[in-house]
């Protein structure tokens, strides 16, 4: 599968869930999947950021579920989404292209990162608002979105080992 398709996927992660996409590639550079040694986005692969990142998924799970939690559109939240989509991106298609000396493969990584993320937030955000009312209520929308977030970076991680 082609790095910028992944980098797109990722970035569909990051638009469901932020911090999902940064967990899942900072552990995948940790463990050796995504070489990211010696380059600009090593930080990723340090010993204590894949826990930093798990933590603030986490956080993110939960808070999600509150009723007082802003809408993934409001201009914070959708920036978030864009900023750590095109992190996401960059470190998955840069680590396979190089991201030494500025390398174009890693900018586009992020580019594609950040169509993603806004792919992942608009459309999340409309099949969210789909499911919650044929729920009848949210929270069922919310788990299934989880559940398709965490599985989906899983699934981006695991067909990262052996590019």
């Amino acid at each position: 599968m082609s790095v910028y398709v992944l980098a797109l996927l990722i970035g569909v992660v990051a638009g469901l869930r932020a911090m999902t996409a940064p967990a899942a590639v900072s552990w995948a550079a940790h463990i050796g999947w995504l070489p990211l040694a010696g380059t600009s986005l090593a930080f990723l692969g340090f010993k204590a950021t894949p826990y930093i990142f798990t933590v603030l998924a986490v956080i993110e799970l939960i808070t999600d579920q509150l009723p007082e939690t802003p809408s993934r559109k409001v201009p914070m939240q959708f920036g978030a989404r864009i900023v750590l989509g095109a992190l996401s991106g960059a470190a998955i298609a840069g680590a396979h292209g190089g991201l030494a000396g500025g390398s174009i493969v890693g900018v586009l990584g992020g580019v594609v990162g950040v169509a993603g993320a806004v792919l992942g937030t608009l459309g999340g955000a409309k099949v969210r608002s789909v499911l919650a009312r044929t729920f009848g209520r949210d929270a069922p929308a919310a788990l299934i979105e989880d559940v398709v977030a965490i599985l989906g970076a899983a699934l981006i991680v695991v067909s990262m080992h052996g590019f």
